[in-house]
């Protein structure tokens, strides 16, 4: 990883930052740009990646409006999502987030998702692996120590995901119509694992 911020006191003042990987081939996963538009509009034509996320982008300025969302997450310090991208071809393979992660607070949500050409690659293990050390490193202190993540219980690849970045399963939720129409699985990484 480079570029680590610094962490302060009440709110860490985090900054954008790009994070590398070290594996083959490897990834770097930076906030979200305006430059970026058309690649997300183009992931999201995927039925499968439109069938798992809330919001969807059918159109650039979907795609704007969203990115301008997670620029200001950014800034409120309290969403940081990352655009994944193979390293050197700066090609667009997904997104990883982390959410709800207010200084004091001790727990956190990761999300991510993967373009259909990425999958099965070791993209979201990979990526989800590097947002998850970078968080506990960034608010180690004060700020989350346990990470969640949720996922429908028909989407195997997500638990394989999970399993694989040290993500336990805790517990299923129950469906909750018309949010959540299915039943979800919870999985929980801490920071000492």
């Amino acid at each position: 990883m480079a570029e680590h911020p610094t962490a302060g006191s009440a709110k860490p003042p985090v900054t954008p930052t790009s994070m590398i990987t070290n594996s083959a081939p490897d990834l770097t996963l930076r906030p979200w740009r305006v430059a970026d538009v058309a690649a997300l509009v183009e992931a999201h034509r995927d039925p499968v990646l439109r069938s798992r996320t809330a919001v969807p982008i059918d159109t650039e300025d979907d795609g704007l409006r969203w990115i301008r969302a997670q620029e200001q997450g950014w800034a409120a310090a309290d969403r940081f999502a990352f655009a994944v991208l193979e390293t050197g071809s700066s090609r667009l393979v997904g997104h990883v987030v982390l959410k709800d992660a207010a200084a004091g607070s001790p727990t956190a949500q990761v999300g991510y998702w993967t373009v259909v050409q990425a999958r099965g690659r070791g993209v979201a293990t990979r990526a989800l692996d590097a947002l998850t050390a970078w968080a506990f490193d960034t608010f180690r202190g004060d700020g989350p120590h346990r990470l969640e993540l949720l996922h429908q219980a028909d989407n195997p690849a997500s638990c394989r995901v999970a399993e694989k970045s040290g993500f336990a399963l805790d517990r299923i939720l129950p469906a909750a119509p018309p949010a959540y129409p299915l039943d979800g699985h919870l999985h929980v990484r801490h920071a000492d694992c």
